[in-house]
């Protein structure tokens, strides 16, 4: 027993890595989890004192766990059950499709990650770029015992980061996102921000499914969600018609719960929407489009950095008055979820902030005006927009002020040109001005809430 054993070098150093690799999966690493687990259970406790809206407990599960509840929910299960039913696959073979789904969709929320990081950067971000402005703030007086959604107009990728950070007072946000965000290391980080993932174009039922009862589950556990019913970027200015998707599914989830939902209509404008060429050639035929939001965040930041960025003007967020899904359905013979969407985007059309650009761009219109007239045309826009309950997001000298500053980046961007005391409308910048124009005309078609 006391003999001296030989081994070759390499035989030893394997025998060592092995045993290295067992301490740490075995004791070192249980370790630094439940230390790093404490001190964001300590993290949460202490952000919860503070925040309107807790964050649920559902937001805080290990992301295996969530995954293993989702696969294992009895409706899951059904579905599994009818799947290989009528399609005579191995039901091994399709719970594997199923877990594939669940890890495919479900979250891994960092409280340190957006709150101690992402919200910060959000902040400081959204400000090097624009002025940002925030009216009618969300009501105080949302029963705390319920879900809520944040419904938003989808004008550029910007909408994130400025809602975001917006609301970080009041709870974490959980955003759906599409197949743009899913590449790596993007897709980790949107994951830890508490995001999921969803297939817009999917049409597999069993997809579907798994996508609905983590919606409905979520929401059930009183977890504070945002999503853009138009499912894309607007590439005319004006807002889209809504998909029920998700929508539908919260409605269908909501009969079995004990608690409320309720959505808070939000309005997003910019003076300047990052992507307003990509989006407008888009709209003119020029085929599918993709943004790349990190090259023109990348391109704009370069010129902040050489001191030749003086900022895209006015950012603005309101918010509308609150809609309970219960209140709803008690006062309405239509329960469907396409009335329901119609009404969301309307109340959401009228949060919409007019700035002095698009307001500008609308009184100019595509033929043109004489800059006598323009001062006028722009105080009688105005006023019809007053008129019908608009919210007006106008520098501190009102109107004329307006005028100024809206008509000074038009021309700087050499959308306009003045020729001859005649404002002219760049050609190849036509689409441009109406796609801030339309915005402010589509205002004009909707009543102000009530």
């Amino acid at each position: 027993m006391t003999e001296t054993v030989e081994l070759p070098l390499w035989l030893l150093s394997l025998v060592l890595i092995f045993a290295a690799i067992a301490t740490l999966d075995r004791i070192l690493v249980p370790s630094a989890r439940w230390y790093l687990r404490r001190r964001m259970e300590r993290m949460v406790a202490h952000l919860n004192q503070r925040l309107e809206r807790p964050i649920a407990p559902f937001k805080m599960m290990r992301r295996q766990d969530m995954i293993l509840k989702l696969a294992h929910d009895p409706e899951i299960s059904a579905a599994v059950a009818e799947h290989v039913r009528t399609t005579g696959t191995r039901e091994d073979v399709v719970f594997e499709r199923v877990k594939s789904y669940a890890r495919e969709i479900v979250p891994g929320f960092s409280a340190i990650l957006y709150f101690g990081i992402a919200t910060r950067i959000a902040r400081q971000f959204s400000k090097a770029f624009y002025r940002v402005r925030i009216s009618a703030p969300m009501a105080a007086d949302v029963d705390r015992e319920a879900t809520v959604v944040f419904v938003m107009n989808h004008r550029s990728n910007m909408d994130y980061v400025l809602v975001t950070w917006l609301v970080a007072e009041r709870s974490a946000l959980s955003y759906a996102v599409g197949e743009w965000a899913r590449i790596w290391p993007l897709s980790a980080l949107i994951r830890a921000m508490g995001a999921f993932f969803i297939r817009r174009r999917s049409l597999s039922p069993l997809y579907r499914k798994v996508l609905a009862r983590y919606v409905q589950m979520s929401a059930a556990a009183g977890v504070t969600q945002a999503f853009f019913p138009e499912g894309g970027l607007s590439v005319d200015g004006r807002i889209g018609a809504p998909r029920i998707g998700l929508l539908s599914y919260m409605m269908a989830g909501a009969r079995n719960m004990e608690r409320d939902i309720v959505f808070v209509p939000v309005g997003i404008g910019y003076d300047r929407v990052l992507e307003d060429r990509t989006l407008t050639a888009a709209g003119s035929g020029a085929g599918r489009f993709r943004v790349h939001p990190f090259a023109i965040a990348g391109r704009t930041l370069l010129r902040l950095l050489r001191g030749r960025f003086s900022g895209y003007g006015t950012a603005g967020v309101a918010f509308g008055p609150p809609i309970s899904l219960r209140e709803w359905r008690a006062n309405t013979a239509n329960d469907q979820p396409e009335a329901f969407a119609r009404n969301l985007m309307e109340k959401v059309a009228c949060a919409v902030p007019i700035l002095p650009v698009p307001l500008v761009a609308a009184a100019i219109g595509p033929e043109g005006l004489a800059r006598p007239d323009l001062l006028p045309g722009v105080m009688a826009l105005a006023q019809r927009l007053e008129a019908v309950g608009a919210t007006l997001m106008l520098p501190e000298g009102g109107v004329e002020a307006a005028v100024e500053e809206g008509l000074r980046s038009l021309i700087s961007r050499e959308i306009l040109y003045e020729k001859s005391g005649q404002l002219v409308v760049a050609p190849r910048r036509l689409a441009i001005l109406q796609f801030y124009g339309s915005a402010v005309l589509q205002r004009l078609e909707h009543r102000a809430a009530e």
